[in-house]
């Protein structure tokens, strides 16, 4: 089945939502980008096109600076009002996820509790600034109220999947850095790489989200 999108309002701006529908959803992710780059990242691209495959409607975010044409990502707190938007007009009849890479997996975070949401995907979350690991940002992830799934790649200057806690739900792509780009000669092809996203992701949805309304 192929995309839809939708223009919708938000309080900076308008913002466009693309989604990519599964025939029988358990539940829906809404996703957003990161600060420098759109919907079209390829770890975006390949959860919108695998897991409406196994009952995961996904929902991509591009916040109103992306579609005005700006290049840099406004504040913190405009993200945060695109997502809620967009969660506000979805009216899912499922779980909802919320989620994102980098910037938009922070907004996710801070969003997640009161969006009501089932959970939290945080892809390539920035732990912290690159070189500046005393500026951490896990505060974001532990008050985030939901279940959290980070993927995060191996190599990722912004968060080595060794500074994270324990005790959090993390998937590692091998290799892989922010962008979840391996090197060709890396322990995974970049195809792989990705198939590693989609997988992690299906299996918490399916653990997180089908799991808890079972045990409701």
């Amino acid at each position: 089945m192929s995309a839809t999108e939708r223009r919708i309002a938000t309080p900076h701006g308008e913002a466009r939502l693309v989604t990519d529908r599964s025939r029988r959803p358990f539940a829906t992710l809404l996703v957003s980008h990161g600060a420098g780059v759109g919907i079209d990242t390829p770890d975006l691209e390949a959860l919108a096109r695998d897991l409406p495959r196994n009952g995961v409607n996904v929902v991509r975010l591009e916040q109103p600076w992306r579609v005005a044409g700006r290049k840099v990502a406004t504040p913190p707190p405009t993200l945060d009002a695109g997502l809620v938007a967009a969660a506000n007009q979805l009216r899912v009849r499922t779980p909802l996820v919320v989620g994102g890479r980098s910037a938009g997996a922070r907004s996710a975070a801070r969003c997640a509790r009161t969006l009501a949401a089932s959970g939290c995907l945080a892809l390539a979350f920035p732990l912290h600034p690159p070189g500046k690991p005393e500026k951490s940002r896990l505060a974001e992830i532990e008050g985030a109220g939901v279940p959290v799934l980070v993927v995060q790649g191996e190599r990722d200057t912004m968060g080595r999947p060794e500074e994270f806690p324990d005790d959090l739900d993390l998937a590692v792509v091998p290799g892989a850095d922010h962008s979840f780009r391996v090197p060709r000669s890396g322990p995974v092809s970049q195809e792989e790489a990705l198939g590693i996203i989609v997988e992690s992701t299906l299996e918490w949805m399916i653990r997180e989200v089908v799991g808890n309304e079972r045990s409701a």
